[in-house]
C-alpha cells in the first residue's frame, strides 16, 4: 500500500522547536522528491520545504534559517526539523511525494 504516515507534531510555546517524521511505504522513496506544507485555518496550502532525490533543498521564505528539510532513504522517511517556532506555524502539516502520495497530516500548534 502506497502511504506517508507523518508524526511529531504538538504543542511548543513560541521559541521552541519540533521534528516531524514522515515515513514511506509502498513505493521506491529515494528516486521522488519530497516536500512539506502546511495549511493554516482559513488559508490556503502552502509549500514550506521541499528536498530533492539528490537532496537538493528549498524552502518558503517564512520558514528560511529556521526550518530544515532532510531525507533518510535507508529509513524510507524525511524529516522537517523545526526551531524558532513562531505563533504563525500553526498549522497542518503534510508530508508529500511529488505525484504520488499525501500524508494525512500532523498538527503543529505553537502558543503559550
Amino acid at each position: 500500500q502506497v502511504q506517508l504516515v507523518e508524526s511529531g507534531g504538538g504543542l511548543v510555546q513560541p521559541g521552541g522547536s519540533l521534528r516531524l517524521s514522515c515515513a514511506a511505504s509502498g513505493f521506491t522513496f529515494s528516486t521522488y522528491a519530497m516536500r512539506w506544507y502546511r495549511q493554516a485555518p482559513g488559508k490556503e496550502r502552502e509549500l514550506v520545504a521541499s528536498i530533492s532525490t539528490r537532496r537538493d533543498t528549498n524552502y518558503a521564505d517564512s520558514v528560511k534559517g529556521r526550518f530544515t528539510i532532510s531525507r533518510d532513504n535507508a529509513k524510507n522517511t524525511v524529516y522537517l526539523q523545526m526551531n524558532s517556532l513562531k505563533p504563525e506555524d500553526t498549522a497542518v502539516y503534510y508530508c508529500n511525494a511529488v505525484g504520488v502520495v499525501w500524508g494525512q497530516g500532523t498538527q503543529v500548534s505553537v502558543s503559550s
